[in-house]
């Protein structure tokens, strides 16, 4: 979806801190947790509603192989849906106006087609829903992911989803300040320009997660089983 452009010096300055490009040598899949952040209708069906991120379904695929992966070597997989409403005060009264955020909240409400995970993505019963209200899963009171997590014991979270520089990137850092080994998949998140997806990669390998692509996750995990 995305033309990653990481400019040589941030790469080689990681590795000059860290001795390595990628953090992560092995996991352990069976603590580990594919998160999809809200491959949802209203992100991805074209002219559905406002929060559209057009051209983001192309990076179901990359994240319907992880998927898969993880389902094979008795990891998690655990999609989230993200719900607006007006108790999120900080958004609905300062960065959205009167008519935007009542389609938003009317989008993502209980029972709303637009609210429901999208047709392409390879969603299975044995997989976990979590319904969020921040764009951070982990932020106190926006879901119960954080106990989810617990009572499967699971230490290492591999991000996608969409968007990549507001929900993903929300999410990611804070596993990483919750201690979670924190794996982000550049071709498996999706924003609405190069320019945004570029710069969250940036961050995310500089100080918040293990920078990947889907092939080179997917080895990880294999590598690691």
């Amino acid at each position: 979806m995305h033309i990653i452009d990481i400019p040589k010096r941030y790469v080689d300055n990681c590795i000059s801190r860290r001795g390595k490009k990628y953090i992560f040598d092995k996991i352990d899949p069976k603590k580990t947790g594919l998160l999809v952040i809200d491959m949802q209708n209203c992100f991805i069906v074209p002219g559905l509603s406002i929060v559209e991120v057009p051209g983001v379904e192309k990076i179901a695929p990359n994240i319907n192989a992880l998927a898969n992966s993880m389902r094979t070597v008795g990891g998690k997989v655990l999609w989230t849906e993200h719900v607006y409403t007006p108790g999120w005060s900080s958004w609905y009264n300062h960065f959205t106006d009167k008519e935007s955020r009542e389609s938003i909240v009317k989008d993502t409400a209980e029972g709303s087609y637009a609210r429901e995970i999208w047709k392409g993505m390879d969603k299975r019963s044995e997989d976990l829903l979590i319904t969020k209200t921040r764009s951070s899963a982990l932020t106190p009171g926006s879901s119960n992911l954080g106990e989810v997590l617990e009572n499967l014991e699971i230490d290492t979270l591999i991000i996608t989803g969409t968007l990549t520089n507001v929900c993903c990137e929300s999410t990611a850092r804070d596993a990483m300040l919750l201690n979670y080994k924190t794996i982000f998949v550049g071709d498996a998140t999706g924003t609405r320009s190069d320019e945004e997806h570029n710069a969250t990669l940036i961050n995310m390998m500089q100080f918040f997660a293990d920078l990947r692509m889907t092939k080179d996750t997917i080895d990880l995990i294999a590598n690691s089983s």
